[in-house]
């Protein structure tokens, strides 16, 4: 598929250039920015737009407000970081829309940012609402997509804006493509593996639907893995379990080839979930009612490593356990260091991922694509159309 690119934009000094982009970060709880990655990868679209000299007015969410004004979810320290890592003055509304918000544009100089407060404390935003849409597009002469992460949305600024602005792909939106098409247009280098962590199967049955016939494995650990024990009779005490799915989970393992879907054969369990917990390591036959469990044990994550230390291309989406207490992140961490040192074509999908791979202070660079996007990555490598870049069409 071709898509109109940002590097078609000759003459766009002076234009007032409406972009979207995917500044939903973690933040602390004294509200520091805990993971600037998605904010640093969109730089190259803001510099460019700044060197040619256009007025950029940039349109992001940060959490899910539902529709309504919260004060901890406002963008003005997303803001101020923006700022302090591009060199670029960047101020920013107080609210979407009004009269103060077009008295601000208008006041703009070329090569100057604003940025409007969080679109999503607009329910019009997630509806889609026609009139908040064409009043939103009126801000502005272009508009310029490059939020990957929410490409899978069928909102107002992702999609609806397309339909009233002429409209491009920013350079972060091309190196996602450019980077996650070659793996469902072209036969990937094999033996294809794919680790599967996180909680819901929901997100994951397309993905794995998609590559049943491409993939030699299938590496399940995390939340997800627990309904998967469930499945085929497993104990899993008070763990994270999708009961509802347990039959999906049946019928998933059904259609994949004996001996590719691999589950954990020794977890680490705890009675209690906090920094003091008590972890102890089980084969999955020995959870008992009162355990959870909370990251694959050390003989799964060898033979996991193996697997991935023999295999040509890697995707992996999602923690394999709850890694963010020191006790559960072996899991993770290990699997991490196999896929960094696999010299394999790897894919990490999803902001937990991503974080996970920070976190443990590995080099980024040995991954071949870290994505900005988790369901928008899974969406997209399961062959569905992303709303958000299918109005890009050229």
């Amino acid at each position: 598929m071709k898509i109109h690119s940002i590097e078609e934009l000759k003459e766009i000094q002076g234009k007032k250039v409406l972009l979207r982009v995917d500044f939903n970060v973690p933040i602390k709880k004294n509200g520091e920015i805990q993971d600037d990655s998605r904010i640093d990868e969109s730089l190259p679209t803001i510099q460019f737009l700044h060197e040619k000299g256009a007025k950029i007015i940039i349109i992001s969410h940060l959490g899910r407000p539902n529709g309504e004004f919260k004060p901890e979810l406002v963008l003005t320290n997303v803001a101020a970081h923006l700022e302090k890592i591009s060199g670029i003055k960047v101020s920013k509304t107080e609210s979407v829309l009004g009269n103060n918000v077009k008295e601000t544009i208008n006041q703009m100089q070329d090569g100057e940012i604003v940025m409007l407060e969080n679109i999503r404390f607009r329910p019009e935003e997630e509806a889609c609402e026609e009139n908040f849409t064409k009043e939103l597009a009126a801000l502005g002469d272009i508009f310029v997509q490059d939020a990957f992460g929410t490409a899978h949305r069928k909102h107002a600024s992702t999609w609806g804006l397309a339909n009233y602005l002429p409209s491009y792909a920013g350079k972060l939106l091309e190196k996602e493509i450019k980077a996650l098409s070659p793996l469902i247009n072209q036969k990937p280098a094999k033996p294809l593996t794919m680790i599967f962590g996180g909680a819901k199967i929901d997100t994951k049955i397309g993905l794995i639907e998609n590559f049943i016939k491409k993939a030699d494995y299938f590496l399940i650990g995390g939340g997800l893995a627990n309904t998967f024990l469930a499945a085929e009779g497993k104990n899993v005490g008070t763990s994270l379990c999708e009961k509802e799915k347990i039959e999906l989970a049946k019928e998933i393992i059904a259609k994949v080839p004996k001996g590719t879907l691999l589950l954990p054969s020794d977890v680490v369990v705890a009675e209690e979930i906090n920094e003091n917990a008590k972890a102890q390591i089980v084969k999955v036959d020995q959870v008992t009612e009162n355990m959870k469990i909370l990251d694959i044990g050390p003989a799964t994550t060898a033979k996991y490593s193996e697997i991935i230390a023999q295999s040509a291309t890697v995707i992996w989406n999602g923690p394999l356990g709850l890694y963010e207490l020191h006790q559960f992140e072996n899991g993770s961490k290990m699997i991490a260091h196999a896929i960094a040192e696999s010299g394999s074509n790897s894919i990490v999908g999803g902001g937990d991922t991503a974080d996970c791979i920070k976190r443990f202070g590995i080099d980024e660079a040995k991954f071949s694509h870290i994505s900005t996007g988790g369901g928008a990555c899974i969406e997209f490598l399961s062959g569905k159309k992303l709303p958000g870049i299918e109005v890009l069409a050229a």
